[in-house]
């Protein structure tokens, strides 16, 4: 799998939560795309072959002017693609918008929700309301965008299990083929995180976390949502093809734009996180992270881990494949990993914990 991500470091203003690089200018658009664009004729050969998905992150997407995002498409493989994907807010998504999305090649789109609680919307910077969240799933359906991605976080303050419970349930009952849920994680330098360290916020135990998780495993069950990643679920079928690939070895990806990463299979290229800084560095704007063998191993074991399908042990070499399989031992005994085919994988009940894990298997 070869994915091409671009990211778009703009957004309308910044949610209380939010470490990705991003920037409220507006006047710096058009040169981040024609900068975009020359990094891509520039680095595009360190992919060899044609790309499988395209993806639109940021920062959000959703904010270009409609002649700006096609610029940047009309210059981009869009031909080659079977998945290719946008991130939107859900305030952007109005009926013309999603016509210049479609006319522009994406035929899927990843929509931040975070929850539909109007309250904590507005505690954590959102700007759009629980209504507009879900007029915007219709308005996507209704022209002629089937596969709808929405990202939900828990642990999130004001949070309660009866009203993730609810947002799960609407969510999953209307058309979404995928969701994205994420435990609220407090970033340093985010305000959330000087909201915590000044007593105004109090992070949610690690029970009630655990409890947020199980009510996400059991009401995707019952809708009938395959968690096939911690953070993952998806209708058969409607995976995210991009995001799977970051999670598979074989795979390669080329990242273009401000603190956009790319991995071509031994090394990995890291753009630099700051717009101006950037467009000054073009065409070759990253710093590089030249990765050993073991490192690869290790990136394959933190990965593969979170996933169902788990960790092929045919991908790791000796000697560290054995010593992986010895350090794993105990977990297959008591239950809470299992070794099926040559994969290795983590009881997704424990799914929440498997960092803990993780931390054990990796190869020093």
């Amino acid at each position: 799998m070869k994915g091409l991500y671009i990211h778009i470091p703009f957004c309308r203003s910044k949610c209380t939560y939010c470490d990705f690089y991003s920037i409220p200018r507006t006047g710096l658009m058009e040169s981040a795309a024609h900068g975009i664009i020359t990094e891509y004729k520039a680095r595009r050969n360190e992919i060899e072959g044609s790309f499988d998905t395209i993806y639109f992150g940021g920062g959000t997407p959703s904010v270009l002017p409609s002649a700006i995002l096609r610029y940047i498409c009309d210059n981009l493989p869009f031909d080659e693609i079977s998945e290719a994907t946008i991130e939107v807010n859900p305030d952007d998504v109005t009926p013309e918008n999603v016509k210049t999305w479609r006319s522009a090649g994406f035929n899927r789109v990843s929509m931040g929700i975070q929850t539909l609680d109007a309250a904590i919307l507005r505690r954590i910077g959102r700007r759009h309301t629980p209504r507009q969240a879900i007029r915007a799933v219709s308005l996507l359906c209704d022209g002629g965008i089937s596969d709808i991605s929405v990202d939900l976080i828990y642990g999130l303050p004001g949070q309660n299990p009866d009203g993730w419970r609810n947002d799960l349930n609407t969510l999953m009952t209307s058309p979404i083929t995928h969701l994205s849920a994420y435990s609220l994680t407090y970033h340093e330098g985010t305000m959330i995180y000087r909201q915590m360290l000044s007593g105004k916020i109090t992070p949610a135990d690690d029970d009630t976390v655990t409890e947020y998780f199980n009510i996400l495993r059991e009401t995707a069950a019952a809708n009938g949502f395959e968690h096939y990643e911690i953070s993952n679920l998806a209708k058969s079928g409607f995976r995210s093809k991009h995001n799977s690939a970051y999670w598979n070895p074989s795979s390669r990806w080329l990242g273009l734009g401000p603190s956009a990463h790319s991995f071509d299979g031994l090394v990995r290229r890291i753009d630099i996180p700051s717009i101006t800084d950037w467009l000054k560095a073009l065409p070759q704007p990253y710093s590089i992270d030249q990765e050993s063998e073991l490192d690869r191993i290790n990136d394959n074991i933190v990965t593969s881990l979170r996933t169902a399908d788990g960790l092929d042990l045919s991908t790791i070499a000796e000697p560290w494949r054995s010593k992986v399989l010895t350090d794993a031992k105990r977990f297959i005994t008591n239950g809470h990993m299992y070794l099926i085919d040559n994969h290795l994988s983590i009881s997704p009940s424990h799914w929440i914990i498997s960092d803990a894990y993780i931390r054990d298997l990796i190869q020093i």
